[in-house]
């Protein structure tokens, strides 16, 4: 009995551990999640339910929900950039990700900055303030998924 609260327990603490915290601003209050993302799973903010699953990544693809069906994906991850759904296509490139920061399209200006990632922080575009933070992460999260979280949460 020992051994099963024992591991039981350390389960518990492990997904905890390993779960992503996506917080509002600079805030790293749990009322302040805006999501949490487990086993590729991003879930609407504390909630432990598959009812409130807002996405799935599995690497590559972004799938609406909890799917795993092709007509749900709503992103694809491949070489650093972000197609709408499952296209191939150049023109449907959604954001470019490249060196910290998400650009607009295929683009590579530095006007065309959507967000920078840099130390577990999104801040607005490229600026590097205090009042420019849009979201906080406990530890490092997939740009597909903050992209998803800021610009086309499904």
């Amino acid at each position: 009995m020992r051994r099963y609260l024992l591991s039981l327990l350390m389960l518990a603490t492990a997904s905890a551990i390993f779960s992503q915290k996506v917080f509002k601003g600079t805030s790293t209050y749990n009322s302040d999640v805006v999501c949490h993302i487990d086993g590729g799973k991003v879930y609407k903010g504390t909630s432990p339910y598959s009812s409130d699953i807002l996405a799935r990544f599995d690497g590559t693809s972004l799938y609406r929900g909890n799917s795993s069906y092709s007509s749900d994906v709503v992103m694809t991850w491949r070489d650093g950039k972000i197609y709408r759904g499952r296209s191939p296509y150049q023109s449907d490139v959604l954001a470019t990700w490249r060196d910290g920061k998400m650009y607009s399209g295929t683009s590579s200006y530095q006007t065309d900055i959507i967000f920078t990632y840099k130390d577990n922080k999104v801040y607005l575009k490229n600026e590097p303030y205090q009042s420019s933070v849009l979201l906080n992460t406990s530890s490092r999260v997939h740009p597909i998924i903050l992209f998803m979280l800021l610009y086309a949460a499904p």
